[in-house]
């Protein structure tokens, strides 16, 4: 059913939905949008009595539920139901929030003032304890006052000081005055009361006080010693008791270990002496020296000894003591591989031995076919026993790294080429040998080859003193191929006889030493070392000093690069970790600190900077004098070497000292090891020098700055054709031979006057040939007048190439006319000849 009614105030009309039923449904609409939506539901019927039928109430408007205001409130805002839902929760929890944060700070707050009332008492307690005990001192000590008062009241007499006169006391009528009725304080009237007068008898007032004029005048020499000075003179009477006599009686004598040279600050610390008392002293001995200069150590040991401690003198070089160890006991000894070296003139075939015991090719990958570094490697042979080998180079070049290796080993093999006899680096390598007193195997190689004559082999070497067995000596022989691989079983198993013999042992538990093989600067990995361990274990985080060098080694590899974490008795390894390439040959060995590894090497920089410095005194003499301007017409060729490793470098350097004369000679103005910097380049450029790279390149700031700046870099990889180019060089720079050939005389029969070309002279040809261009000589009794060239030859009147002997003809020569009758003419020619060194 619907019902429409309008709605006179307000001009709007409403519709009315009804229904019937259990529920009532009503909706009312207005004129573009709707009041109010009530959905209600008859919960009760009111019933009346018994029998009667229920009586209709008429329906009550319900009011509205918490679901229908949230659906205003959110068409309000124009959210949805779940939307404005989601809004109000966030809204709760984030007061939820806000409050457990304000709680929380509440409950901090709280903490934090109990603690802090808690600390405060803590403080008052601690205040009130210092207080206490302040006051306690402050009583003992005016006891304390008070009775040293009352011990020195005796001695002291204070001035005695007139009394002061006693003010009359006013009475109670005095007081009152006529306007003290009305209250308040009465200003009162003061009332001047003068004293007695002094007498002249009487003392004066500052009597006993010291002034300057009681100084000064000291007429009744009464005065007398005022408190504080009596406490002064006992509180200096007490130091002296405690710190005179005492002092001497209980000083300890200390043992003061004196250098060459001392500071006087590092010498009062060691005496435990104060400085200004060392330097008072050297003032008395008239010595003025300053806290930071240094002393002599006379001048320092006769200080100690003033001073009353016992002086012990020691060198700068005792930092090296025990830096190599002690030897080891033969019950600590265990057996150890030998070391070999493997030795001869150059392309007789060592390294392809060596690469044929190894069964590698080391030779293949070598430039020129020649080895020019030290290679050290360990070989397990067929019997199961390990032995190490040392490649050294053959060329002439490299005579200090065949020192070195003699100097390494145990056993030296010499190789000899069968088809080449005995050779000059074959002679230096037998030299080393017996210089280093080792045992020698002869291994006669290459008897693959025609011509092979091993016979003429060993007979040359009778020559040098090498007898072997079959000859009736105690050397070995043994006849091989290192190409065909025959032969090396028996030259293997005569080293290991030779080594049996020897009965090498060393000590394993201890600490490490042996020599440097080689060194070189990685680009990757900075200095790099190859060193021979000859007695302990070396491991990795050792301190190692190696001559100049040392640092904690970091790494541990063998030929092979395979990574070891030790290194025992001859077994030659690359370590990593020095902070510079040390010398090859140096010897090596483990320290106990940095400390003592840096003092080690900190001497041995200092005394090498000493012996560069000291230069002779050029000019004390005239002999020196003329040494010196002699040397300066020496032509010198700068060169800058860079090369690989320290060994190359070394040799090139010897090698292009021994090229020079007493005219020219190399000059190297730096060597190095790694590759070329721009710090060389500029060193090179300074001096107008070419920089000689061995088997190293230029990065490329070196090669722009070398361009740059006009710097020539020769890169090389043989050392032969080093040699040869400096050669080439130096001999360019030396003055040419001239060589002179006499090729006639003439003899002046007159001397002839011509306007336009001077005098000419008239000659006949005695002996040999007269050519027109020729040096003359000009001979006055025997004595030459003049040496110069023959300007003009001419017979009759025309020009002439040459005169033979017997012919008559003119002479003129060039820019001189002095000539006379019977005046002898000396004729040749010269001829440059190239100088070669």
């Amino acid at each position: 059913m619907t019902d429409a009614s309008d709605d006179k105030g307000s001009g709007r009309k409403t519709f009315s939905l009804k229904s019937g039923g259990p529920g009532v449904v009503r909706q009312t609409f207005s004129r573009g949008r709707t009041k109010a939506v009530v959905v209600e539901k008859k919960r009760k019927r009111l019933v009346g009595a018994p029998g009667s039928k229920p009586v209709a109430q008429p329906a009550q408007t319900p009011g509205p539920t918490p679901v229908d205001d949230n659906v205003a409130k959110a068409r309000a805002l124009g959210l949805s139901l779940a939307e404005y839902n989601a809004r109000q929760k966030a809204l709760s929890t984030a007061r939820e929030q806000s409050a457990a944060k304000e709680n929380l700070a509440k409950a901090q707050e709280a903490e934090r003032q109990s603690r802090a009332a808690e600390e405060q008492e803590v403080l008052e307690q601690a205040r009130k304890e210092k207080a206490e005990v302040e006051a306690q001192a402050i009583a003992q000590a005016e006891a304390a006052a008070a009775a040293l008062e009352a011990n020195s009241a005796e001695s002291v007499k204070p001035a005695t000081a007139k009394p002061r006169p006693e003010k009359p006391k006013q009475t109670d009528k005095e007081d009152r005055s006529p306007k003290s009725g009305f209250g308040g304080r009465i200003k009162k009237k003061r009332v001047e009361t003068k004293g007695p007068s002094r007498s002249r008898g009487e003392p004066k007032r500052r009597q006993g006080k010291l002034t300057i004029s009681a100084i000064l005048s000291d007429e009744d020499g009464q005065r007398q010693r005022s408190l504080a000075s009596m406490r002064r003179a006992r509180e200096r009477e007490k130091v002296r008791r405690t710190m005179g006599d005492g002092a001497k009686t209980n000083k300890m004598s200390r043992e003061v270990i004196i250098p060459e040279n001392i500071t006087v600050k590092e010498l009062a610390l060691r005496m435990k002496e104060r400085s200004r008392d060392v330097i008072k002293y050297l003032k008395s001995q008239d010595e003025v020296l300053a806290r930071d200069d240094e002393m002599d150590g006379d001048l320092a040991e006769l200080v100690v000894e003033e001073f009353g401690h016992i002086a012990r003198r020691v060198a700068a070089s005792d930092v090296e003591d025990g830096f190599i160890g002690e030897a080891d006991d033969v019950a600590d000894m265990k057996p150890r591989p030998p070391v070999v070296t493997i030795m001869g003139h150059v392309d007789h075939g060592k390294t392809s031995l060596l690469d044929a015991l190894r069964s590698t090719d080391v030779v293949s990958g070598e430039a020129g076919g020649i080895t020019q570094h030290i290679g050290a490697y360990q070989v397990k042979v067929k019997s199961g026993e390990l032995v190490t080998f040392l490649d050294t180079p053959g060329h002439a070049a490299f005579s200090a790294m065949r020192l070195r290796g003699a100097q390494a080993t145990d056993i030296v093999v010499l190789v000899v080429a069968a088809d080449d006899s005995v050779m000059p680096q074959t002679i230096e390598a037998i030299n080393h040998t017996k210089a280093a007193g080792v045992p020698m195997i002869i291994a006669v190689n290459k008897m693959d080859r025609e011509g092979a004559n091993p016979t003429k082999v060993l007979q040359d070497l009778l020559q040098h003193e090498v007898i072997v067995e079959a000859m009736g000596g105690e050397i070995q022989a043994r006849e091989i191929s290192a190409l065909k691989k025959t032969g090396l079983d028996e030259l293997v198993e005569a080293i290991i006889l030779q080594a049996e013999l020897l009965e090498l042992k060393a000590n394993p538990d201890r600490d490490a030493d042996g020599m440097v093989i080689e060194s070189q600067i990685d680009k990757g990995r900075g200095p790099v070392a190859t060193l021979l361990v000859s007695r302990g274990t070396l491991k990795r985080g050792d301190i190692v000093v190696a001559g100049k060098s040392w640092g904690k080694v970091k790494a541990l590899t063998d030929e092979r690069k395979q990574n070891l974490k030790t290194a025992g008795p001859s077994l030659p390894v690359v370590i990593l970790g020095l902070d510079s390439a040390p010398e090859p040959g140096e010897p090596f060995a483990v320290v106990d600190s940095e400390a003592k590894a840096r003092e080690i090497t900190e001497y041995r920089q200092q005394k090498e900077r000493d012996e560069s410095n000291v230069t002779p005194d050029a000019m004390a003499s005239l002999e020196a004098m003329m040494t010196a301007l002699n040397e300066k017409s020496v032509d010198e060729v700068a060169l800058v070497v860079k090369a690989d490793v320290r060994g190359s470098a070394e040799a090139i350097v010897q090698s292009l000292e021994k090229l020079g004369n007493d005219e020219v000679k190399a000059k190297v103005i730096h060597t190095g090891v790694g590759g070329i910097t721009e710090s060389d380049i500029l060193l090179a450029r300074g001096s107008n020098a070419p920089v000689i790279a061995f088997n190293v390149r230029a990065n490329k700031q070196a090669r722009e700055l070398a361009e740059r700046e006009g710097v020539e870099i020769r890169y090389y990889s043989i050392i032969y054709n080093v040699l040869d180019d400096i050669k080439a060089v130096m001999e360019g720079l030396l003055a040419p031979e001239v060589k002179e050939t006499f090729i006639g005389y003439a003899k002046i029969l007159e001397v002839f006057d011509i306007s336009k070309l001077g005098k000419i002279a008239g000659c006949r040809i005695t002996e040999g040939v007269v050519r027109r261009g020729c040096k003359v000589r000009l001979l006055r009794d025997d004595v030459v007048i003049h040496e110069g060239d023959l300007s003009t030859l001419r017979r009759f009147k025309d020009e002439v190439k040459e005169a033979n002997a017997g012919q008559e003809c003119g002479m003129g020569f060039l820019k001189y006319h002095d000539l006379q009758k019977d005046d002898m003419i000396e004729c040749f020619t010269v001829k440059e000849i190239k100088r070669e060194l």
